[in-house]
C-alpha cells in the first residue's frame, strides 16, 4: 500500500458568521459565496505550487454540513465550477458534522494508499451567516419526541454533560477560553499564520478579510466571569432529562458554558493537497509530509465528544505513537469542558496543544474545521522544524476522527 502524502494546505481567515440585520453588519466574509471561498483557495494553492500541480488534481473532495441554499446541490462541484479546475475533476460533497473537513483529508488518504493517479484536494467549506446551523431542517431538529427517541440534544450539551461528571466550575472554563484567545492573539501579532490563511477578496479585488474575526486580546478572567451561562434554560427544556436517564450517578446537569466558552460560529473554508509520492513527482512536487495514520470512531450520542477521544487513542495505536512523543497536538475545542478533559485526563504538555490558539478563539466554520487544524499542525510543524503531530476532531451525535501526521 502507498503512503498519503501532503504537499501544501491553507485556509481562510474566519469571518463571523453572522448575516447583516437591519444596521447591523454581518461578518466581514457573509457577503462572500462559499464556493468564491473555495476558488480563491484553489487559486493561492496553484501560485504556490504551480498550475501544473493543479492540473494534476483528479479530485475534489469537501465537508459541509449545511447543505441547502448557498450550499445546496453539491457545493463541491458547484466550487470546482467556480475555479480554475478542469471539468474531469470529480467532485463529492460529504456530511460528517464538525468532523466533515477531517473526514474529507482523510478519504483522500485512503485514495493515495490505494494508488489512485493524481493529487486530491480535500477540504471543507460553510458559511454560518448564509446558511446557519440547523438551517436543513432535520426532522430530529424540529421533533421533541423523535429528538428523544433518537438521543439527539445540541452539541453545547454533551459539553455540559462532561463538565458535570468531572466535576468542572466556570472558572476552569473561563481561564482555558482566555488561554484559547491569548495564543491566538499571539499567533496573529507574530505572524505564525501567515503561511497559512490566505486573505479573501471581494470582486473589485479589495480584502475582505485578512485574519481571524473573532479573536479578541482584550479579554480578562474577570470579564468572563461576567458572563453568565447561557444554556441551563435549553438543557431544562430538551436534554438534561435524557443525561440524567443515561448517566444516574449524577443528581443533576451543572449548566457551565457561558457564549464565550463556545467556539464562535464562523465563515470559512480550508484544502490539503494530498497525494502518492508518485502522484507528486509527476508535477514536480516534493513530500513534505505524511499521513501516518488516520481513523474515524463512532459512540456515545448522549455526551456526544468520546469518540474523538477512541479515535486518538486508535491512530496513537495504529502508529505506535505515544502522546509525549507527539511534538504538536490540534485538538479541537469542542466548548471549553472537552479541550479541559484531554488536558486534565491525559498524560499530554499543555504547552504543545493549540499553540496558536483554538476554536473558542478562531471561530468553527463546521464543515471547514477539520482541514483548518490540519492547515495549522502542518505548517507549525514547518515552521519549528518539528516532526509528529496530531489533529483530533468531535462532533454531536457521538462522531470523532483523528490523524497523525509526520514531516518529511
Amino acid at each position: 500500500m502507498a503512503d498519503a502524502y501532503i504537499y501544501d494546505a491553507v485556509r481562510t481567515p474566519r469571518g463571523k458568521g453572522q448575516a447583516a440585520t437591519g444596521d447591523k453588519p454581518g461578518g466581514s466574509l457573509s457577503s462572500i459565496a462559499p464556493h468564491t471561498l473555495v476558488s480563491q483557495l484553489i487559486d493561492a494553492l496553484a501560485e504556490r505550487n504551480g498550475d501544473e500541480a493543479i492540473g494534476s488534481v483528479e479530485r475534489l473532495l469537501l465537508g459541509c454540513v449545511g447543505q441547502v441554499r448557498s450550499q445546496g446541490g453539491h457545493i463541491a462541484l458547484v466550487s470546482r465550477l467556480a475555479s480554475q479546475l478542469p471539468d474531469t475533476v470529480v467532485a463529492k460533497t460529504l456530511n460528517n458534522y464538525c468532523v466533515s473537513g477531517l473526514s474529507a483529508v482523510g478519504e483522500s488518504s485512503l485514495w493515495a494508499q490505494a494508488g489512485q493517479p493524481g493529487l486530491s484536494l480535500a477540504g471543507g467549506v460553510e458559511s454560518l451567516s448564509q446558511v446557519p446551523f440547523m438551517a436543513d431542517k432535520a426532522a430530529y431538529y424540529l421533533n421533541d419526541e423523535l429528538r428523544r427517541e433518537l438521543r439527539w440534544a445540541l452539541p453545547v450539551m454533551g459539553a455540559e454533560l462532561i463538565a458535570s461528571l468531572e466535576g468542572y466550575n466556570k472558572a476552569e472554563l473561563d481561564a482555558l477560553s482566555l488561554n484559547s484567545h491569548q495564543r491566538a492573539s499571539a499567533a496573529w501579532e507574530k505572524g505564525y499564520y501567515d503561511s497559512s490563511v490566505i486573505p479573501v477578496h471581494h470582486a473589485d479585488g479589495s480584502v475582505a478579510l485578512a485574519q481571524d474575526e473573532w479573536v479578541r486580546n482584550d479579554l480578562t478572567q474577570e470579564k468572563l466571569g461576567k458572563l453568565p451561562p447561557a444554556f441551563a434554560e435549553i438543557g431544562a427544556a430538551e436534554a438534561d432529562a435524557m443525561m440524567l436517564a443515561a448517566y444516574p450517578q449524577l443528581k443533576s446537569i451543572n449548566h457551565l458554558h457561558s457564549v464565550a466558552n463556545c467556539p464562535g460560529l464562523s465563515d470559512g473554508a480550508a484544502l490539503v493537497l494530498t497525494g502518492s509520492k508518485e502522484a507528486g513527482a509527476a508535477c514536480g512536487l516534493k513530500p513534505r509530509a505524511r499521513i501516518r495514520a488516520y481513523a474515524e470512531c463512532a459512540g456515545d450520542p448522549v455526551i456526544q465528544f468520546s469518540a474523538g477521544f477512541d479515535a486518538m487513542q486508535r491512530v496513537l495505536d495504529q502508529s505506535g505513537v505515544s502522546l509525549a512523543e507527539l511534538d504538536l497536538i490540534e485538538f479541537m475545542e469542542a466548548f471549553a469542558a472537552t479541550p479541559l478533559k484531554f488536558l486534565r485526563n491525559y498524560e499530554v504538555d499543555s504547552d504543545k496543544v493549540n499553540v496558536n490558539g483554538g476554536l473558542i478563539a478562531i471561530g468553527h466554520a463546521l464543515g471547514a474545521t477539520g482541514a483548518s487544524l490540519v492547515a495549522t499542525l502542518f505548517h507549525e510543524l514547518e515552521r519549528r522544524d518539528a516532526q509528529l503531530g496530531m489533529v483530533v476532531c468531535l462532533a454531536a451525535g457521538g462522531i470523532g476522527s483523528a490523524m497523525i501526521v509526520e514531516r518529511t
